[in-house]
């Protein structure tokens, strides 16, 4: 692939300005220990050489025709560099900013530094900002901790507090283990009553001898543990576990948030039914468009690649455009897709999942293939549950109406004692025979009956609660 050809395409790099330096000491980080990588008295901080070369060679990458360019800030904790630092970056940024494109930064934060000054500067220079809360205090601080083993809760919701007043656009990003994996209502209910708008819930997927700290020996078996159990943490959700989380959140949104409250996973679920490929990384066919760079300029595969057998380089070797493009890279990229077993392949649900992220395919099929993400139970409940729901929306939108309108047909079903799905099937879809053609009404479950969404749970505990 050409150079040219690589920037049509654009980019995204996740930048680690401080490494994995942090203020906390979370159970269940995987990045503490990449200190490993840089040893003997490494400066953490990224020089401002380095961060000037990044800017402009991130901005050379993006398409000439791009009207926005995203820079992401992580850690570690990337507030420990200090204001000055980010306002140094928002000053090279707009050095080389193009004519007519905007500048748009977003940053990662454990919130525990944010005050009024951090917060007046992000609504000024318009930061989105990314805090973690994995929800309310005893589950938020089960595995996230200060180096004094303290939770840090309290600190965090100051922080959720002060950003909203200050305005400042956020989002919630919640790690899904197997402390809180079984709250999923709970979670977002609480985030929402606390005026939390946009979220994102991150499965922790955690290998055994990965985490900062040593995991228990002799996991309890359950739900559905197979191969699997010996393999990941104590801290890691189950599959299971993890789908009907989404599940359980995907119900309480239905009722009444959609058009107010944005789930990320839900966002990616409508653009797979509407037919077009997730924005999301994970879920899409093909990687490797989305790299990670530490403090020194070099430049990693993925996040969560950062390894010296993923490190493609430095950028005061070769710019960022052509590292992102070595064959090497390339190949990473289309692997995602190529090393796909037959049992994916075959899924009803493959369109909207694809596999999910590579670094969670190490369990085997029900034939023994390799390669099979160890989440695919939990996926596969949570979209077969959604699929009628998606449907639906994917139709609304589909005609230039709200997807919300889904909320009102949903409580219509439900007064009229009928299944959920079949508001979705009586709608005209690409797939109807003829124009305004309609399914039949199935006839409904009795209450201890499996409910007919797929959810495998009984009717009178899903779509048929009242």
């Amino acid at each position: 692939m050409s150079v040219d050809s690589a920037i049509q395409r654009g980019l995204h790099v996740m930048a680690k300005p401080i490494g994995p330096i942090c203020n906390l000491d979370c159970h269940y980080c995987y990045y503490l220990h990449k200190e490993e990588l840089y040893p003997g008295g490494e400066r953490w901080r990224m020089p401002d050489e380095t961060l000037a070369a990044y800017i402009r060679q991130f901005i050379d990458a993006q398409p000439p025709t791009a009207e926005e360019i995203t820079f992401a800030w992580q850690g570690g904790e990337p507030t420990l560099l200090g204001l000055e630092f980010f306002r140094h970056v928002v000053k090279i940024q707009q050095e080389f900013r193009p004519a007519g494109t905007r500048i748009v930064n977003t940053l990662q934060t454990n919130g525990i530094l944010l005050d009024d000054a951090w917060c007046e500067f992000f609504a000024a220079e318009k930061f989105l900002v990314g805090l973690s809360i994995d929800g309310p205090a005893e589950l938020h601080n089960e595995f996230r901790v200060d180096r004094k083993r303290q939770g840090p809760f309290s600190a965090v919701m100051s922080a959720l507090k002060k950003l909203k007043q200050h305005r400042v656009e956020f989002n919630i990003l919640t790690v899904v283990h197997r402390g809180n994996g079984d709250h999923g209502e709970r979670v977002y209910t609480y985030l929402r009553d606390n005026g939390v708008e946009f979220l994102q819930f991150i499965p922790l997927v955690e290998k055994r001898g990965v985490g900062r700290h040593g995991e228990p020996r002799g996991v309890s078996r359950g739900d559905g543990d197979r191969q699997w159990d010996d393999r990941v943490s104590s801290r890691s959700v189950r599959p299971a576990q993890f789908g009907r989380f989404l599940t359980s959140v995907f119900d309480e949104w239905i009722k009444r948030d959609v058009g107010r409250v944005f789930v990320q996973i839900f966002d990616e679920a409508l653009a797979a039914w509407s037919g077009l490929e997730p924005s999301l990384c994970v879920f899409r066919k093909r990687c490797g468009r989305a790299l990670a760079m530490e403090h020194n300029g070099d430049l990693y595969s993925c996040d969560h690649f950062v390894e010296p057998a993923y490190r493609l380089g430095n950028i005061h070797e070769l710019p960022i455009v052509q590292l992102a493009n070595l064959p090497q890279q390339q190949d990473f990229g289309n692997a995602k897709e190529t090393t796909l077993p037959q049992y994916c392949r075959a899924c009803s649900v493959r369109f909207a999942c694809n596999g999910e992220c590579p670094k969670n395919r190490f369990i085997e099929t029900p034939d023994g293939e390799s390669g099979l993400n160890y989440l695919c139970a939990g996926y596969k409940l949570f979209f077969q549950h959604i699929d009628p729901v998606m449907k639906q929306m994917a139709e609304e939108v589909r005609r230039g109406r709200p997807a919300a309108n889904v909320m009102q047909q949903l409580r219509q079903a439900r007064r009229t004692n009928q299944p959920a799905g079949n508001v979705a099937s009586s709608l005209p879809s690409a797939a109807a025979s003829s124009p305004g053609q309609r399914t039949p009404s199935r006839q409904s479950p009795g209450r201890n009956d499996p409910c007919p969404c797929g959810s495998g749970r009984k009717a009178k505990k899903c779509c048929y609660a009242r």
